[in-house]
């Protein structure tokens, strides 16, 4: 247990076949992969092939061993790339929409700003901790958990993860089709746009990681300027002098509540955050990965969310703002940017700001889905991409009418079973592994008679949802101690997930390791 990375990385055995109930047995890539019998066999041999040729990055769920790490990622302009692909993925239309729950929920524009800000940051600074494990293990984030959670839990966090993933799809569609169909003034439906915005999300996952990689390396600037262009034309616009609707008890709760939005919307990723890691170079420095990820990821959901926030504010003082709000948010866009001409591009690009969110999120479901079990691993990645894809179609359409329903609803309850992963895995790494790499085996990382048992994981996992059902307030439950802030609740879930969470895991992994000796 106590080896070196360095000799772990030397000794580094492939498994050569799936014979056990193992999520991500090793599938050794091109020539030395096992043959399979019939069709299974057929579609390897195509990814295999498709990767030679276009690069599909047939290598999927298996560990990433440091010499076969991809060059791009070694050098300056890929480590920039961390910061690139959080701002070209999460500065969108989506993270814009958020910005509206304050208003919403009754929160003035002073509160929702800082409510936005604050919970941007803990849930960034959080996701940021968990990406910094990619590439010293070389591992996708639902393997990583099998050390802390055990093997069994750990599938469960990879279903949760699909569903996830689906949904911010689903959001990035229904806001890149609204924006298409208001920049086509509604010859183009807004069903038509979430196709359009899919497909093209669809074909850079199809590729792989370092095709989203390169995607939002070359727009992240773009659309950078279009939300400072924006925040620039409306912020004089901005109500400060209006009371909040939500007063006492009820304001605290409604603040709550939108906490637990804006933190969901960026701690969220935690759960896969390893995921887009893998390729690093081992030695890559931890504090440049953790800066890089949480200033990307915070800039960018906090700009977009600040700048909704302001224009919600002003709705109930133009007629037209409001009109156009209800119309959708890409014909809102287009009434606050002037001339109209620029809001017709800004338009236009902003319906690719759909597919910088879509295109990761459909990559790492489709990880996700290899690794909730054996019998699913052994199935190509890219044609889990091409299930994602259906799945995320019939979702956006079916939810394109109740966006911002659906974002509350959605954002909030991600951050609950986020929080307990968080906890988790800091818990074990800096209490029971000393905080070191060097005290993973990461060669038993598809081993489960070497991981933990899980039964520790599994336990706390249960006691953290406890927590978050008790203290969630949505539009469709609100817990009994959310019920007692305000008039409508106010959602603590996630603070009781926490505490819950860190309560049961340490002592019961304790007695884990002296029972089970892992």
């Amino acid at each position: 247990m106590n080896r070196t990375a360095n000799d772990i990385e030397k000794n580094e055995r492939p498994i050569v076949g799936i014979d056990s109930d193992s999520s991500s047995e090793e599938l050794p890539a091109g020539p030395s992969r096992p043959s399979k019998i019939g069709f299974l066999e057929k579609l390897r041999n195509y990814e295999d092939a498709l990767d030679r040729k276009l690069g599909v990055e047939s290598h999927s769920i298996q560990r990433q061993l440091p010499e076969n790490r991809d060059s791009f990622y070694a050098g300056w302009s890929g480590q920039l790339s961390m910061f690139a692909f959080w701002m070209g993925g999460c500065m969108n239309l989506s993270s814009f929409a958020t910005g509206f729950l304050g208003w919403e929920l009754g929160l003035d524009l002073r509160q929702s700003i800082l409510v936005i800000v604050f919970g941007c940051l803990v849930g960034s600074v959080m996701t940021g901790w968990c990406a910094m494990m990619g590439p010293p293990t070389g591992l996708r984030q639902v393997s990583i958990c099998r050390y802390s959670l055990g093997w069994y839990p750990a599938k469960a966090i990879a279903i949760l993860n699909v569903v996830q993933e689906i949904g911010w799809c689903a959001c990035g569609s229904i806001t890149g089709g609204q924006a298409l169909s208001a920049f086509s003034g509604a010859k183009v439906g807004t069903d038509i746009g979430v196709i359009i915005c899919t497909v093209i999300s669809f074909v850079f996952s199809f590729f792989g990681l370092t095709a989203c990689y390169r995607f939002a390396k070359y727009t992240w600037f773009i659309f950078a300027v279009i939300f400072f262009i924006m925040l620039g034309e409306t912020a004089s616009f901005g109500d400060l002098a209006t009371p909040p609707s939500a007063v006492g008890a009820t304001a605290s709760g409604a603040a709550l509540t939108f906490f637990s939005i804006m933190y969901g919307s960026s701690v969220c990723c935690a759960c896969y955050a390893s995921d887009f890691y893998v390729g690093y170079p081992v030695n890559i420095s931890k504090i440049k990965v953790f800066l890089l990820t949480s200033l990307g990821l915070f800039l960018s959901t906090s700009i977009c969310a600040v700048c909704g926030a302001v224009i919600a504010s002003a709705l109930p003082n133009s007629e037209e703002w409001n009109e156009q709000y209800n119309a959708g948010i890409g014909f809102l866009t287009q009434a606050v940017v002037y001339p109209y001409a620029l809001a017709q591009i800004m338009l236009f690009l902003l319906m690719f700001s759909a597919v910088g969110l879509s295109c990761g999120s459909l990559y790492s479901a489709s990880l996700s889905i290899q690794q909730s079990t054996q019998k699913l691993a052994v199935v190509p990645r890219f044609i889990w991409t091409v299930i994602c894809f259906a799945a995320v179609i019939a979702l956006s359409l079916a939810g394109s009418d109740q966006l911002l329903i659906f974002l509350q609803d959605f954002l909030s309850i991600l951050g609950y079973y986020a929080t307990a992963v968080f906890v988790c895995l800091v818990a074990e790494h800096y209490l029971f592994r000393r905080g070191s790499f060097n005290n993973y085996d990461l060669e038993a990382w598809n081993m489960p008679d070497k991981l933990p048992v899980g039964y520790t994981g599994g336990l706390a996992l249960i006691c953290g949802m406890v927590g978050a059902v008790l203290g969630m307030a949505t539009t469709w439950y609100t817990g009994v101690v959310a019920k007692r802030i305000g008039d409508f609740g106010g959602d603590v879930g996630n603070e009781l997930c926490f505490l819950l969470t860190l309560i049961v895991y340490v002592p019961a992994r304790s007695l884990e390791i002296r029972l089970s000796g892992r």
